[in-house]
């Protein structure tokens, strides 16, 4: 990790204490958090192999804790990490361009698409055609990393994927290849962990992720992961501290 890299405290103590009496809900289950015992035995990292570690994206979690026999707080980093679930074939076939990518293990470039199906040309154009400076720099970075396996140029594409997903879907992406913008997240989250280069997603991305995920999980049968569960909470408490708020209480307003 970056060492300049200073991780935000997760929990103060008024948060703590704000924990203490509502705890916090993640899918609609209770996790407690104030379980000093609990949070101390969260492994820092999940037991994964090498190449199993290239389908995660790896988010650090600050962790704060109150030691009553010390009279201190504690803190230690541990870190969420989160399978990537890439977008499944689809059965209306809508998805048939896409799949072409996928089974060539590309990533896929709105700018190769077009030249190699210049008839969708027009929809795509119609669909991007404010947004199509973006797609430029995301081809020009992919470029650069394919010529000269340059990984840092991947941190760019990665970045304005990102931004691409709040204007999503568009009538090309429905009729042509859905959730392709998923697929590319993923696949550049590989690459950057393949050649060991550090890198944030926003907290509104790593929510997706996740949610991709538990769905995952949740369709598969997989055995839940209490571990991920409590670091999932953890995190979302960080990133959107107000997230489940019922009602407004009288000591959210400023009275005279």
């Amino acid at each position: 990790m970056d060492p300049s890299f200073k991780p935000k405290p997760l929990l103060n103590k008024s948060e703590l204490r704000q924990i203490k009496k509502s705890r916090t809900k993640v899918e609609g289950k209770k996790v407690v958090t104030d379980d000093v015992r609990k949070l101390k035995s969260l492994k820092v990292t999940p037991e994964l192999s090498a190449d199993e570690e290239i389908n995660y994206y790896k988010e650090p979690i600050w962790i704060e804790y109150y030691i009553p026999k010390e009279s201190r707080f504690a803190y230690e980093t541990k870190f969420l990490y989160v399978y990537l679930v890439d977008p499944p074939e689809r059965e209306d076939g809508f998805d048939r361009y896409l799949k072409l990518y996928k089974e060539r293990g590309e990533f896929f470039d709105i700018y190769d698409f077009i030249k190699e199906y210049p008839k969708n040309e027009s929809l795509v154009m119609q669909s991007y055609h404010d947004r199509m400076t973006m797609f430029e720099t995301i081809h020009n970075s992919v470029e650069v990393y394919r010529n000269n396996q340059d990984p840092l140029e991947l941190k760019n594409a990665c970045y304005v994927t990102e931004a691409l997903m709040k204007f999503e879907p568009t009538l090309a992406s429905v009729k042509l290849f859905p959730d392709f913008l998923i697929y590319n997240l993923n696949w550049l989250i590989r690459e950057l962990n393949k050649n060991h280069i550090n890198f944030s997603l926003e907290d509104t991305t790593i929510s997706v992720l996740i949610k991709r995920r538990n769905e995952y999980w949740e369709n598969s049968k997989i055995m839940e992961d209490e571990d991920f569960e409590l670091l999932a909470a953890l995190f979302y408490e960080q990133a959107f501290p107000h997230r489940g708020a019922e009602e407004l209480q009288p000591d959210d307003f400023l009275m005279e």
